[in-house]
């Protein structure tokens, strides 16, 4: 019998909810997924913890509160660390047309959330009754209304910055130049920075800038604190590093995983 959620016939969106509990559809907890792909399109979010997910083209974070989108087709591998419930979305591929056609992280709506926990509860079926049909109608306005978050980091194909890339991600608190590190894995600084901006779509700063944001979400969200984490990314003071999040998210790193606590209570 072929899976519900990767049927592409039957209803256009399929719901569920899940937890770390035994015989939980959407399994969760603590635990790797190897390469994998789906029929349909995947919209899932969890409400702690932290997803780490990675495609051929690079990676992206999910922190709690936000979904991670993965096309039909998409091949995809992922780490879920600390999440102890959580809900996922399978979209049939005719009605996703209006969604980005690359993996991303979108906000979620207190409506979006409530809809898919309305839906999750409904017996899988073929047909939908009317007024189902119109609460799925809302909820897929809802999911293309969704606000685009820049949370993925692209990794360069060319295999000496693939390396040097490898390395910011193993050692975050490396200080060295573009120009230093470049030469230490056989680029000059020019042909390094050409390549890093062609094969990433942005600068090596940027880039730098965003591969510590995720690695400061995944060990905040595991219940780092703020000192240890800015000490570990290599930045000189708490304070530089807490200026670093509230410009990429609005708020304090307290502030951040606090509300994300208080929407999950």
């Amino acid at each position: 019998m072929v899976d519900s959620s990767e049927r592409t016939d039957g209803p256009a969106l399929l719901a569920f909810w899940g937890s770390d509990e035994p015989g939980s559809e959407f399994r969760l907890g603590t635990r790797e997924y190897d390469w994998h792909r789906h029929a349909r399109g995947q919209l899932f979010c969890i409400d702690q913890g932290f997803v780490r997910l990675q495609t051929v083209r690079g990676s992206w974070m999910l922190p709690p509160q936000r979904a991670g989108w993965i096309p039909p087709g998409v091949e995809h591998k992922a780490s879920v660390s600390g999440a102890l419930s959580g809900w996922g979305v399978m979209l049939r591929p005719d009605v996703i047309c209006e969604l980005p056609t690359q993996p991303c992280v979108m906000g979620v709506s207190e409506l979006l959330r409530a809809l898919v926990r309305r839906v999750a509860g409904w017996r899988v079926m073929d047909t939908l009754r009317a007024e189902q049909t119109r609460i799925v109608a809302v909820l897929l306005d809802e999911i293309r209304l969704s606000r685009e978050e820049k949370l993925y980091l692209p990794i360069p194909a060319e295999r000496r910055l693939l390396a040097l890339a490898n390395h910011l991600i193993a050692h975050p608190e490396e200080s060295r130049g573009f120009d230093e590190l470049a030469g230490s894995f056989g680029l000059s600084g020019r042909t390094a920075r050409r390549y890093f901006v062609a094969q990433t779509g942005m600068s090596f700063s940027r880039w730098r800038q965003l591969a510590r944001l995720t690695l400061a979400l995944e060990r905040l969200a595991a219940g780092e604190g703020v000192a240890q984490v800015a000490d570990a990314l290599g930045y000189a003071t708490p304070s530089n590093f807490i200026a670093m999040f509230r410009k990429a998210f609005g708020e304090s790193p307290g502030r951040y995983f606090s509300h994300k606590r208080e929407a999950h209570e």
